[in-house]
């Protein structure tokens, strides 16, 4: 068992619970909040290792949840990948902006999200 947190910040129900199941089967410590604004709650009371970041949230969008996970001194070297049906060429820009780390555009490939969060982990 690591003891490596992710926090999953993504409305959908189904979504997050299929990212949920994979990092659990990998041993890893998983958290869900539904809105942007329990996303960084949550990542403040206990600094996740990594985070998945959808975009369309209600209240506080994913950019700015990613703007402000990376303004805060505990949080700034948290990645944070980004997990959106977005996908044009400007807002994936703009999530690499907002500060995120990496992007994947919906839907992914469950066991592609699971091999990258484990990466960045360090945990090959």
């Amino acid at each position: 068992m690591t003891n490596k947190k992710v926090l999953i910040i993504e409305d959908s129900a189904v979504d997050a619970a299929i990212i949920q199941k994979l990092l659990e089967d990998e041993g890893l410590e998983v958290e869900i909040a539904t809105t942007g604004e329990e996303g960084l709650n949550k990542a403040r009371a206990n600094v996740p290792d990594l985070i998945t970041l959808d975009l369309m949230l209600p209240g506080i969008d994913g950019y700015e949840v990613c703007r402000q996970l990376k303004a805060e001194l505990s949080l700034n070297n948290t990645i944070v990948i980004v997990i959106s049906m977005k996908d044009s060429v400007e807002e994936i820009t703009r999530a690499f902006q907002a500060g995120a780390d990496d992007y994947v555009i919906k839907p992914p490939w469950p066991e592609l999200i699971a091999k990258k969060i484990k990466l960045y982990l360090g945990l090959h």
